[in-house]
């Protein structure tokens, strides 16, 4: 197989002959059309000065000389006396001959500097259309990161380079359009950026340009072949190139901050919350416990009293702790999933009966779509314990926001690639104000039905594990029939590492 770039080399050099060709065939048509008309010497001179102005005008200097050179022989063999030599005879002979051959010489000069030039205005408005595209997909990409990576490929596609290297030395990271990039230009583009001589590393075959962003280096671009590319154009791309890092380099330092500062906000808010939410049943505790210890002449109710209060005080205790622990596993990314089959009717029964303190007053009821007469079903690959805590903090979530003696449906079914949970009561519902945000750090609803308080992270707790089994979580009020939460996981029926 040939390769490309010799396969475009032979089909360059073929069109040259096949140019050759015709200018030679082209001579030969018109002195033998003016040689059977028999025209003039003036006549045959201003058609060969017409037919070199023409040439030089399509083909360039070097093919209009050659035909000034084929056209002034024949027009002396042909049309200066004696004819059919070559030989001149008399002053005017030779004025003619001379004049006729200065003025080929002239007119293929200026008619190879207006082609030149109409090439160049050619080209400059193709350079100019091209540098448009350039900047109208990098201004519509949204993804500064995104555009960074795409940008070789995309200079290498509209400019119809041969490869795009970029080199971003915030990062110390290369971006290539053509795969892997050679040890040698990597430390090319590098010493650019930090100053070095690029004779240091030579770089052949390539056009390499430090991306300067006012007096400051921000990385390196290199293309080939070195010269596809003026220099205007070359300034131009290094230009965009270097504001688009710019962009980029701006976005991430800007994100890193907002990520540090919302970190110490929510960091702040943790600690707001706890230290308010811990307070109160700490307050209580000392309490009934002092009371207990000081006070004297307690009958045995009253000291019934107190000890219950410690003892619901001390649960509600817990309860904030273990939420506040559950959300530091969840931030700090080491919460993993770990699947196993699983039923999912057992699932909902085991959580039901973790909950049933909770869920005391109320009424529930377990469906599960497309199980047996057993009542067993198929089982799925999912985390239990990740699920179990799901529905734990749900069904505390509905006991603490229905009255005593409300229904609670739990469901479960299989659709094509989800397996969907839910969580139905028939309370008050949820406040159309506080659906967009119930899921968010340390929210409480407007509404509180129920006497219980909580931390206001369960429910963000949810969403959180959710997010790391690959699933989700929505909220819905039921017409006339309370709140509906209705959470999903993929469905994977056989094991994950077999599928």
């Amino acid at each position: 197989m040939i390769p490309v770039g010799k396969a475009m080399h032979v089909r360059d050099y073929s069109r040259q002959i096949l140019r050759w060709f015709l200018a030679t065939a082209a001579a030969a048509f018109t002195t033998c059309a003016m040689v059977w008309l028999g025209a003039n010497s003036t006549t045959a001179g201003m058609v060969f000065l017409v037919l070199v102005v023409w040439s030089a005008s399509r083909a360039g200097i070097a093919l209009s000389l050659y035909m000034a050179a084929l056209c002034a022989l024949s027009f002396d063999y042909y049309f200066l006396p004696p004819v059919r030599t070559l030989q001149l005879a008399g002053a005017q002979t030779w004025v003619e001959m001379v004049s006729f051959a200065l003025g080929c010489v002239v007119v293929s000069r200026l008619a190879e500097r207006a082609r030149t030039q109409a090439l160049r205005a050619e080209q400059r408005q193709a350079d100019v259309g091209r540098l448009y595209a350039l900047s109208q997909e990098m201004m519509l990409s949204e993804d500064a990161d995104q555009l960074i990576r795409n940008l070789p490929g995309l200079i290498n596609r509209v400019f119809a380079l041969d490869g795009v290297i970029l080199y971003v030395s915030d990062n110390d990271r290369f971006y290539s359009s053509r795969g892997e990039v050679p040890a040698s230009i990597r430390a090319h583009m590098q010493g650019l950026t930090e100053g070095l001589s690029p004779t240091l590393v030579p770089l052949a075959g390539h056009h390499s340009t430090s991306l300067m962003l006012g007096l400051r280096s921000v990385g390196g671009l290199a293309w080939r072949p070195e010269s596809s590319l003026s220099r205007e154009v070359s300034a131009a791309i290094s230009a965009q190139v270097s504001i688009a890092v710019a962009r980029s380099i701006a976005i991430e330092t800007t994100a890193r901050v907002e990520a540090a500062r919302e970190g110490e906000r929510l960091r702040t808010a943790l600690i707001d919350s706890l230290t308010h939410e811990l307070r109160t049943p700490l307050t209580s505790i000392r309490a009934a416990s002092t009371t207990l210890v000081e006070s004297e002449g307690l009958d045995e109710a009253a000291r019934s009293d107190m000890a219950r209060i410690i003892d619901e005080e001390a649960a509600r205790l817990d309860l904030l702790i273990g939420d506040a622990v559950e959300m530091a596993e969840i931030d700090a990314n080491v919460v993993k999933v770990k699947m196993s089959p699983q039923s999912p009717r057992a699932l909902l029964e085991q959580a039901v009966e973790e909950s049933r303190k909770t869920l005391a007053s109320h009424k529930v009821s377990i469906v599960v779509e497309k199980e047996d007469r057993a009542g067993g079903g198929e089982s799925a690959w999912f985390d239990p314990h990740l699920l179990g805590r799901v529905l734990r903090h749900l069904l505390e979530n509905v006991a603490g926001h229905t009255p005593p003696g409300s229904r609670v449906a739990l469901s479960c079914k299989r659709t094509d690639e989800w397996l969907e949970f839910c969580v139905e009561d028939d309370g008050p519902g949820i406040d159309v104000l506080d659906l967009p945000l119930i899921f968010e750090k340390f929210y409480r609803g407007k509404r509180n039905t129920g006497q219980r308080k909580g931390s206001g992270m369960g429910l963000a707790i949810i969403r959180a594990i959710l997010r790391v089994h690959g699933g989700g979580i929505e909220a819905s009020n039921v017409p006339g029939a309370g709140a509906r939460f209705r959470f999903r996981v993929p469905l994977i029926d056989r094991e994950p590492s077999r599928q």
